[in-house]
């Protein structure tokens, strides 16, 4: 599956079968990113799309050396089930 990364919309995301899955974005400072939001269609949910976005972008933030804020509760959910995460936490 290919995540893609739009920096102007602030959205990592992927499109399967014309839908689009997104986790949104924002860079309170230059070396923070705060997660927002998750969503997956409804028909597409249950299928490991959200975890996919969503371990592409903590992998972001850990390549750039970015300290993260998981407001979204599903990207929270993530860190909490790949302690690996944890230490990228602000």
């Amino acid at each position: 599956m290919e995540i893609k990364h739009d920096k102007d919309q602030q959205k990592f995301y992927t499109i399967r079968d014309g839908k689009e899955s997104y986790i949104r974005y924002s860079m309170p400072d230059k070396e923070t990113i705060n997660f927002l939001r998750t969503f997956v269609p409804p028909e597409q949910r249950h299928k490991g799309l959200a975890g996919e976005i969503a371990k592409a972008t903590l992998e972001y933030a850990k390549e750039n050396n970015l300290k993260v804020i998981p407001t979204c509760s599903y990207v929270d959910h993530f860190i909490d089930q790949n302690k690996e995460y944890e230490k990228l936490l602000a």
